[in-house]
């Protein structure tokens, strides 16, 4: 039979109130490089429109244009080059530091920049039991295809995807030229459902991360 320290409970319920009070930190990643990119208007309408559903969201655009991380990744047991230690310096914490994680994404070739995909395989448990939310732009699909890709890898990552998605379909039907949706109410809304579940989870897995930390 065990006895359970009062104080001890009490502590712990304390640290967990204290978590749960801290403004989510999100970690906004802007995935595309590429020159004329709409990425960085997508982003900045994002923003805004997330700023203005959620004013308590930290918000942290992490911009892989500005991130010079190597394609070569050491080998097990390894360490990174200095130039890979000094860009790793800069994101690493940043995303260790995140509750969630939004990625925005073009699509090419009916999947995501590999741009992207090296700033997510050069980091393991900065992603666990963290969640995931898109927004995604380009054609008739939207980006969706790199949406779907995105979620098996980040599953492999023990990331929690959220169902909704914001996808922007143009420029024929919701994205403008500039990269600014032409139906901002409907993408709004989008917007609106994807960082309701993303919040959601991002508390609950903050929660539970301080009273048990994750061991994938």
């Amino acid at each position: 039979m065990s006895v359970t320290d009062p104080a001890a409970t009490d502590a712990v319920v304390t640290d967990a109130r204290a978590v749960e009070d801290r403004p989510l930190r999100v970690a906004v990643i802007l995935g595309s490089v590429r020159e004329g990119r709409l990425g960085q208007a997508v982003t900045d309408w994002f923003l805004t429109t997330a700023a203005a559903l959620d004013p308590g969201l930290d918000l942290d655009v992490v911009d892989l244009a500005e991130l010079d991380l190597p394609l070569v990744l050491p080998g097990w047991g390894g360490t990174p080059s200095p130039e890979a230690a000094a860009a790793l310096a800069d994101v690493s914490p940043r995303l260790a530091a995140a509750d969630a994680f939004v990625v925005v994404t073009p699509e090419y070739n009916h999947s995501f920049p590999a741009v992207l995909k090296n700033l997510i395989d050069w980091h393991l448990r900065e992603w666990q039991a963290k969640p995931v939310g898109f927004v995604s732009y380009g054609g008739l699909g939207g980006g969706l295809r790199a949406v779907e890709q995105l979620r098996l890898v980040f599953a492999e990552l023990h990331a929690v995807t959220v169902r909704d998605s914001v996808s922007l379909h143009g420029p024929w039907s919701g994205l403008g030229e500039d990269g600014v949706p032409r139906d901002a109410e409907v993408c709004a809304g989008a917007a609106k459902g994807m960082l309701g579940q993303l919040t959601w989870w991002a508390r609950a897995l903050r929660t539970a991360r301080a009273e048990r930390p994750y061991a994938g």
